[in-house]
């Protein structure tokens, strides 16, 4: 367990919610330009009894959370399923943040998939998705979006429509958001997703 915080929800469809974070450790996707790479190795963070979890959810829930993100690292690299039952006595909605490497386990009320072109995710994370959010750092990315946006509704298809589709330039380039911004203005079907926790100096 790296860190737990009551917070805005900052990227996404979500965002500008009230929203309680847990950020689980350990991911070997590796991301260059992750923002959590202190997250990365499981073994340097201390384990939370699950019963503290869902006090700090609920406490969080009465003060205004309208969800809890589980997010890291990578959540999927470990069982999700206890955790999620321990979290519904908090009443809250519970949101999964993965690249969609690793099984899904858990229950879930809206999956964020943030998938990766070096390791690409499982299908079950494209057909069961809600938002697909691609980070874009360079135009190769553009490529990699489409194809994945066409993966997931090919897997989805006859079940209902597919995922929200979101680009999001990475942090703090302004070539990647030149990118992201002029793909989004020509393309009816994405969406501009932006950190706004770190343009507003916020957790």
């Amino acid at each position: 367990m790296v860190e737990t915080f009551h917070s805005l929800q900052g990227e996404g469809l979500h965002a500008g919610r009230s929203a309680f974070f847990i950020r689980l450790a350990g991911c070997d996707v590796g991301c260059p330009w992750c923002d959590t790479k202190h997250s990365w190795p499981a073994e340097a963070h201390p384990r939370r009894p699950l019963a503290d979890l869902a006090a700090e959810a609920s406490a969080a829930a009465a003060a205004g959370a309208a969800f809890v993100v589980i997010t890291g690292g990578e959540p999927l690299q470990q069982p999700l399923d206890v955790l999620c039952t321990a979290l519904a006595s908090a009443g809250l909605l519970l949101h999964l943040e993965t690249s969609g490497v690793g099984e899904l386990s858990g229950r879930f009320d809206w999956i964020t998939l943030s998938p990766k072109p070096h390791q690409p995710p499982a299908a079950e994370l494209l057909a069961r998705c809600d938002e697909l959010k691609v980070v874009v750092t360079s135009a190769a990315d553009l490529s990699f979006a489409e194809a994945m946006a066409a993966e997931a509704g090919r897997l989805r298809a006859p079940t209902g429509p597919g995922p929200v589709l979101l680009l999001q330039p990475v942090w703090n380039e302004p070539a990647a958001q030149e990118l992201a911004v002029a793909y989004v203005r020509r393309s009816p079907a994405w969406r501009l997703s932006l950190q706004s926790h770190k343009w507003l100096g916020v957790r």
